[in-house]
């Protein structure tokens, strides 16, 4: 059975394909990883614990999959725990580290990690912890002579995220986990963002967690992996049957984890296409971008990125309406401020920047995958800048100076309107 994937069609949009630049939220499933997971949704359903030859067959793939999913990031099969999720392996290895270090009450972690950590980290301070929270520079980037003195001898973990999810910014981990094991403190690594996408090897490592969810490398979503380095304690975070050598309860997600296991050797084949044609096609937006719209930055480190990603601010325009006049066009990406219907709160991780303001709810988020296409690209350089255009023209913060240094043209709607 051949799968054809990479042609999404939108249901509202104004055009028919659709144009995905979200690929940090989500990514497609690749058609190689359905392929692989279909027998297991219908053929061979057996449960991978029982005795008999029909669950063992299934028992071999998991086992096939896990060997993967190790050799993705330099790892032992042994020291893979599949999960549901990110989250779920963050929560795992967070408490696992705190339960193995119980009279230790301080944990370090960044202002710009993502929820799973953050928020846990906000239950932790309730449950009377206390929580270092290091800042990031301008360009998203750490002080490690911050973290060296945040250290001390009631630190029981040091949870700090591989790449940020909003800008991309890749953390040194491995100077970081020497810095974190001069202290014999343990180390936590989210790096849900980075695998698949920048080479990762934990042999001789200085991570004792890390954490990676299938929906992130083309598998689907409810299918992640925590590893767990050799040697290190580890209390289960879920509690129950045998499975997965006693680590995590739970009869296995077969198809998931077969999905995962084939994506995991999906993305060993295809990360020098990560960091060549992806990437290009990235900077190729990037810079068509700030080339031809006045008034939009990169936020984030220029070069110590993910080849995927780049975070545009652009000045006195709304992110939210800069969605939903892209969403009409066929085009996904996202917005750098957390914006809802009932709320205008900018980006945890864009305030911890210190950006401007003008440049706080005007940013998006554009995360690129294997499946987009430089005739894509080209798409959205052709259509954003006069969707920037024509919301300056309308912006509640722009001001008679800012119009009169020619930051914003006088266009009227219906001119703009004809033009998109």
């Amino acid at each position: 059975m051949k799968l054809e994937v990479g042609s999404q069609k939108s249901e509202v949009g104004a055009k028919s394909e659709v144009i995905y630049l979200d690929n940090n939220a989500t990514t497609q499933v690749a058609g190689e990883v359905i392929e692989a997971m279909l027998p297991y949704l219908t053929q061979y359903y057996g449960n991978p614990s029982s005795m008999h030859t029909f669950g063992g067959q299934v028992a071999r793939k998991v086992k096939e999959a896990r060997e993967n999913v190790a050799t993705l990031i330099g790892a032992q099969p042994t020291e893979i725990v599949f999960t549901s999720c990110g989250s779920e392996g963050d929560n795992a290895a967070i408490r696992a580290a705190l339960a193995a270090l119980p009279d230790k009450r301080h944990i370090v972690t960044t202002q710009v990690e993502h929820p799973a950590v953050l928020n846990l980290c906000k239950k932790l301070e309730q449950e009377g912890y206390s929580i270092t929270y290091l800042s990031v520079d301008r360009k998203g980037q750490l002080n490690l002579n911050e973290l060296k003195a945040s250290l001390h001898d009631n630190t029981a973990l040091v949870s700090i995220m591989c790449a940020n999810n909003e800008t991309g910014n890749i953390f040194p981990i491995e100077r970081i986990g020497q810095i974190v094991k001069e202290r014999g403190i343990l180390f936590h690594v989210d790096a849900v963002q980075g695998v698949g996408k920048i080479p990762l090897n934990m042999k001789d490592s200085t991570v004792d967690f890390l954490v990676m969810s299938g929906h992130k490398l083309h598998a689907p979503k409810g299918i992640g992996a925590l590893y767990i380095r050799k040697g290190v304690r580890f209390r289960p975070f879920l509690v129950g049957g045998h499975q997965e050598r006693g680590r995590r309860a739970g009869t296995e997600n077969v198809p998931g984890i077969v999905g995962m296991g084939k994506a995991a050797e999906l993305a060993i084949a295809h990360l020098d296409e990560e960091s060549t044609r992806v990437r290009a096609l990235r900077d190729r937006l990037e810079q068509g971008l700030l080339t031809a719209i006045p008034d939009c930055q990169l936020n984030g480190h220029h070069s110590k990125r993910l080849p995927n990603t780049t975070n545009i601010g652009f000045k006195y325009v709304e992110g939210e309406a800069l969605l939903l006049m892209l969403d009409r066009e066929g085009i996904c990406a996202s917005s750098g401020s957390a914006c809802t219907s009932g709320s205008l709160e900018p980006s945890h991780v864009l305030r911890a920047m210190g950006l401007p303001y003008t440049f706080l709810h005007g940013s998006l988020r554009f995360s690129l995958s294997r499946y987009n296409s430089g005739e894509q690209i080209e798409r959205v350089l052709e259509v954003m800048p006069t969707i920037v255009e024509r919301l300056r023209s309308i912006s509640p913060f722009k001001s008679e100076k800012d119009e009169e240094k020619g930051w914003l043209k006088s266009v009227s709607n219906e001119q703009l309107l004809t033009k998109m």
